[in-house]
């Protein structure tokens, strides 16, 4: 069983570019996996939103992205630590941020790789 509990994603060069992953935070929702949206944009679709338990815009929690801070609190906003996040941006700077808090990265370059490489850290069943 893993030891990650959580699926970390940013909405600008990832749900933004890609809508298709959407469909892998409801699969990791539907597998009991906490989630949250975690973006420097002001704003995001209202359909973007909901599919997460929580959303973090901006400097909503005191600091920005790449600042590991981010990530440390968006995983205690979810019951967890950043060591049991996974953390998907395309952004190096931010993956940093992430993986000085903790967590464990995925760098989106495309979907399938995502998916696959999410899919694996989260012990979610393929599609």
């Amino acid at each position: 069983m893993s030891s990650l509990r959580a699926l970390l994603m940013d909405y600008g060069g990832v749900l933004s570019d890609t809508p298709e992953l959407a469909g892998l935070v409801t699969r990791a929702r539907a597998a009991g996996i906490a989630t949250a949206l975690v973006s420097d944009a002001h704003a995001v679709p209202d359909r973007i939103a909901a599919l997460f338990d929580v959303v973090v815009l901006g400097p909503a929690l005191g600091a920005r992205k790449p600042d590991p801070e981010v990530f440390r609190r968006t995983a205690a906003a979810l019951g967890v630590t950043a060591a049991e996040c996974v953390v998907v941006d395309d952004q190096p700077g931010n993956l940093r941020g992430a993986r000085a808090a903790g967590a464990v990265t995925v760098r989106h370059h495309d979907q399938e790789t995502t998916v696959f490489e999410v899919e694996v850290l989260l012990a979610l069943p393929p599609r």
